[in-house]
């Protein structure tokens, strides 16, 4: 892996070659073939995306889940990538059905930049010294993050940033739209205030808003957390009636439109929603799921959550309400559209990872077993 490594306590920058790896990820030996050809990335729809020219691109992040297969999209088509990392997980895994080829290319071509973000003063001398041309920000939570970035990069092309629909103002008007009221005093409420940083400096942005994202190699407990539930047998418990309506997106859609608003005018300083077509409730995903995977339809148990005390365990993986977005913009302006339908998605989530043994975070049935032990109380 030709990486190059940014010793912090100098005063400039210096670079080192780092070893490359060649294992699998969590050491399985995946096969499946990845969609990908050089300079093209070509999607069962048949929609291709082309780059136009090769940039100098700083991925922020990168090291899991959405800048992993992100990266990838980019070092495909071209472009010369480097992730800033802390360093502290490696650089390159191979990802779920990537070959040993593939594998190898990449990591043969991806750089790294080590360093702490919230080191303002080592972020723009860094950053300065290599003059790049895009920047990525994957992992951006807080505004002051960003500004350093900006100052070091005067000349920068385009800023594209991985905000959330969690922004959005909580309403009875959905799906929401990118022109929705936002909330200021969401827990996102960090990248909500980026948001206004760019669109106040003199630079190109575009701000992506995923709703919930999942796919292989997903560190939130989205589909997981069924799953888990699923292979052991168990009963699903549902918060209130199960038919809140969510929405889920596939990580690799969502890669994909990172890679479209790449040096596309109509996308400069533009907020895109993300996510999948449909919306689903809950009680539909936990169906959705059990078909992904081949597992029988499962048994759904609804719960009153104000007649618990969960302590600071979650009980769902979601927000106990209505929350999804539309994508329509995205679609008429990007010319974006979903590779995956949520069953489809689902599955190669669930063959590319969770069914192969890897997973995050082990199953915790503890919530369950209160909320189960209550119900059989109540039936007896």
């Amino acid at each position: 892996m030709a990486s190059l490594v940014a010793i912090q306590q100098q005063a400039q920058p210096s670079f080192s070659i780092l070893p490359s790896s060649l294992s699998d990820f969590n050491g399985t030996r995946l096969h499946t073939q990845l969609q990908c050809k050089r300079k093209v990335w070509q999607t069962r729809g048949a929609l291709q995306v082309t780059a136009s020219s090769s940039k100098n691109i700083l991925v922020m992040g990168g090291t899991r889940f959405i800048g992993v297969f992100l990266s990838r999209l980019l070092v495909k088509e071209g472009h010369q990538v480097t992730l800033f990392t802390r360093g502290k997980a490696p650089i390159t895994q191979q990802l779920p059905g990537e070959s040993d080829q593939d594998f190898a290319d990449f990591s043969s071509k991806i750089l790294h930049l080590k360093g702490d973000r919230k080191d303002f003063d080592f972020v723009k001398s860094s950053l300065s010294a290599k003059g790049f041309d895009v920047v990525y920000d994957i992992n951006g939570r807080e505004a002051d993050e960003v500004a350093p970035i900006l100052d070091a990069l005067p000349k920068l092309e385009q800023y594209i940033y991985c905000s959330s629909a969690g922004v959005y103002l909580k309403s009875d008007l959905l799906p929401h739209c990118e022109t929705d009221a936002v909330d200021p005093k969401s827990r996102h409420k960090g990248k909500l205030e980026t948001e206004s940083l760019l669109e106040s400096r003199d630079v190109n942005w575009t701000s992506i808003r995923p709703v919930y994202i999942y796919g292989p190699l997903n560190y939130n407990p989205v589909e997981e957390w069924f799953f888990h539930r699923l292979k052991a047998g168990r009963p699903i418990p549902i918060p209130n009636s199960g038919i809140q309506i969510s929405q889920l997106g596939h990580v690799k859609d969502l890669a994909t439109a990172f890679l479209q608003v790449l040096g596309n005018e109509k996308a400069y300083k533009e907020v895109f929603n993300i996510s999948g077509e449909k919306y689903v409730t809950f009680d539909g995903l936990a169906r959705a799921c059990a078909k992904a995977a081949g597992f029988p339809e499962p048994e759904i148990i609804h719960y009153n959550p104000k007649e618990f005390d969960f302590g600071k365990k979650k009980a769902f993986p979601f927000r106990d309400q209505h929350f999804f977005a539309s994508v329509d913009k995205a679609k008429h302006v990007l010319g974006w559209k979903p590779e995956f339908d949520l069953v489809e998605g689902l599955a190669d989530s669930y063959n590319l990872d969770f069914g192969r043994g890897t997973y995050r975070k082990e199953a915790d049935f503890s919530t369950d077993d209160l909320i189960l032990g209550k119900s059989l109380v109540l039936q007896a």
